[in-house]
């Protein structure tokens, strides 16, 4: 596996998570939330495309579709927001045949670990590719939603790129954290963490609330 390859990605993943959290924390819409937001675009992009293409020489399937759901994830919420509501209709069928394939693969590998003798696919349990199979399958779903009533707007379109964001993030933070938790100083306890990556999840539900439930985010 080229060197190279593996600095860009971790050196993209470090980025990620510092521009994510600032993302995260920074009030919505407002100029720093933009900027850290279109960084954390960026190198996202980055890392999961090169994640997955890394996985992909391995091969380690469940790490090939974290990439791909993460790529998709990423860009889908960049567009809810970055276009008409309405517009370029082909983008979105795209993007929601991609979550599928996405989706029906992790479910079919997810299979195969339950039926084989270890238990395993890749080294991996049957859980992690159904967690990712179910959220790419539940995407797909929201596209074809979105694309039958031609198009989301107010809270709902705020809600769509934000749970997006959230969960790419999400994914990126229980890579490093769970994920490589071997990097990591034995004296740190593993339920620590868990902290960063409960966060998030615990910050997306903050979020999506504030959206759904205060006038100021429903109106935007």
């Amino acid at each position: 596996m080229p060197n190279s390859l593996v600095v860009v990605h971790i050196a993209a993943g470090s980025v990620a998570l510092a521009a994510g959290a600032v993302a995260l924390y920074s009030l919505k819409g407002a100029k720093l939330h933009r900027k850290s937001g279109m960084l954390f675009v960026f190198v996202m992009l980055v890392m999961s495309a090169t994640g997955a293409v890394m996985a992909a020489l391995k091969p380690e399937a469940i790490s090939v579709i974290a990439g791909a759901l993460t790529f998709y994830l990423v860009i889908t919420a960049l567009l809810t927001v970055r276009r008409p509501a309405a517009s370029a209709r082909w983008i979105d069928f795209c993007a929601m045949f991609v979550a599928l394939a996405i989706g029906i693969s992790g479910i079919y590998f997810g299979l195969e670990a339950l039926n084989s003798s270890t238990g395993t696919k890749d080294g991996f349990p049957a859980p992690p590719y159904f967690i990712f199979g179910s959220v790419a399958l539940l995407a797909s779903l929201l596209d074809l939603r979105m694309l039958l009533a031609r198009g989301i707007r107010g809270p709902h379109r705020l809600a769509r790129h934000l749970w997006r964001m959230c969960f790419a993030l999400l994914i990126a933070a229980a890579s490093f954290f769970l994920g490589q938790a071997q990097v990591f100083p034995e004296s740190i306890p593993f339920v620590l963490l868990t902290i960063p990556v409960l966060l998030v999840l615990l910050l997306m539900l903050y979020w999506l609330a504030r959206v759904f439930f205060t006038r100021r985010y429903g109106r935007a």
